[in-house]
């Protein structure tokens, strides 16, 4: 069964998938969620969490917004955004509706309802790391109290939340779905997406207990337009790495074929371009430089690693890894074929990527292959620019490093460098101008679809 966000008061959609049991904490927190009472807690304020707070808050709730990071704290609490797609006037809003970030977690007990929305990263041995999570729980849950949710939805393995969290707070003294309540709800946001917001996005969630199950369909529902129950959380856990198992597979797939159309001398684009003119039957998907943002390029690792602990191995899954990591040598590759085709090397050629961030018009720089191929150019000696009106200083990352800013690309600009490399492809380019002034550029995401002399397609 799933639940629509059109009636007043969300909370009293029906539930008769869930048997009915009495609970005191339930009942009050069920309560407060339906007089808008509750006091909603987002731990993790970035690319999810942020989002997360605002739609809460308009949605009439209270919300506390909890961050280790000091300077993203004082940001929001004085009326400022530091994503690039949120206006500010957003922050206002939600402060002058009496909610506020903080990094004491100490305060933990305040709200009702506890959302973390915290990485998922990889580690060196490209293992899944829970630290962030974990880390999360342990200075949360020493400070929780009964009747409040605790929802996850940092994207993770199957069994996370019943093999981490449920222990701790057992270990607290809670009993799970009548003292307090533990569901998984995996985020799905897209940042800068103009079609689809936090609140139009289908919310999966997952319960640990029946009761559970109750108390996160009615916080979702209360502010999101369409909730889909599963029947636990290991089952939505699994749903948000189908989802993007299922893109990264795809984009594999599409980039084989790039390299293979290559070699045949075919337009890559122009074949995908004339596929997707069957209605039926194809979807089209398109190659590029490799893989960018947090979730594709790391979330198919998770669920290859939990399922060797099933004796399972996830050939084809793993495949569609080793070729999607691969693409940032092919386009090296084609980066010194170029400049040798002009009697140059990589080694002492200025050269200038043109979008550092993962995807096009957002300021996002999560697992972006743009910094992948900058510091493999960096490494074989390149003198080394960028371009991105999305990001004028390069920002501090934690495995990546350069004292950089962006390059306005005037024509004298681009006309002094021996090549171009297109890794980002940001409506704000001018591409004409680029092309016309260049004189060498490789092209990773499409943009040239005619045959230009200047233009290599990678």
């Amino acid at each position: 069964m799933e639940y629509t966000n059109n009636l007043p008061a969300a909370i009293r959609l029906p539930v008769t998938a869930i048997p009915e049991t009495d609970f005191s904490h339930l009942d009050q927190l069920l309560a407060k969620i339906e007089n808008r009472t509750a006091v909603i807690g987002v731990v993790g304020l970035g690319y999810v969490g942020l989002p997360l707070m605002l739609r809460f808050s308009y949605a009439g709730f209270r919300v506390l917004g909890f961050d280790i990071d000091a300077d993203k704290v004082a940001k929001l609490n004085r009326g400022e955004s530091y994503i690039e797609h949120i206006a500010a006037k957003s922050i206002t809003d939600v402060l002058a509706r009496d909610s506020r970030a903080t990094c004491d977690f100490s305060l933990a007990s305040e709200p009702d309802v506890l959302i973390i929305c915290v990485p998922t990263p990889l580690n060196a041995y490209r293992e899944p790391d829970l630290s962030f999570i974990l880390n999360t729980a342990d200075m949360l849950v020493p400070h929780m109290r009964r009747g409040q949710l605790l929802s996850l939805e940092s994207t993770t393995y199957p069994g996370t939340t019943e093999e981490e969290l449920l222990p701790r707070l057992e270990d607290r003294g809670f009993t799970v779905g009548e003292d307090v309540f533990l569901v998984f709800s995996p985020e799905r946001e897209d940042p800068g997406n103009p079609t689809f917001k936090t609140r139009s996005i289908p919310k999966v969630v997952g319960g640990v207990t029946s009761a559970c199950q109750k108390a996160g369909i009615a916080l979702y529902a209360a502010a999101i337009d369409r909730v889909v129950p599963v029947s636990s959380t290991r089952a939505a856990e699994l749903t948000k790495l189908l989802e993007n198992i299922y893109r990264a597979v795809n984009i594999g797939l599409v980039n084989e074929m790039k390299i293979i159309a290559d070699r045949m001398g075919i337009d890559i684009h122009e074949v995908i371009n004339a596929a997707a003119t069957k209605p039926f039957g194809f979807t089209p998907y398109y190659p590029g430089p490799g893989l960018g943002g947090h979730c594709i390029p790391i979330d198919p690792f998770y669920l290859t690693w939990k399922a060797r602990q099933y004796g399972l191995h996830t050939r084809f899954i793993e495949l569609a890894g080793e070729i999607n990591n691969d693409m940032p040598r092919w386009v090296i590759g084609k980066v010194a074929n170029t400049l040798n085709d002009r009697g140059r090397s990589i080694k002492g050629s200025r050269i200038l990527v043109l979008g550092i961030t993962y995807k096009k018009d957002v300021d996002d720089m999560r697992e972006s292959p743009s910094v992948k191929l900058m510091e493999m150019l960096r490494d074989r000696g390149a003198e080394l620019f960028y371009s991105d009106p999305h990001v004028p200083v390069f920002p501090r990352m934690r495995e990546h490093h350069f004292e950089m800013e962006s390059t306005a690309l005037t024509r004298e600009t681009i006309a002094s460098m021996d090549l171009l490399l297109l890794a980002t492809n940001h409506s704000a380019f001018d591409y004409e101008f680029i092309q016309k002034y260049a004189k060498a550029l490789v092209d990773t995401r499409g943009v040239y679809l005619d045959p230009l002399p200047n233009v290599i397609k990678s």
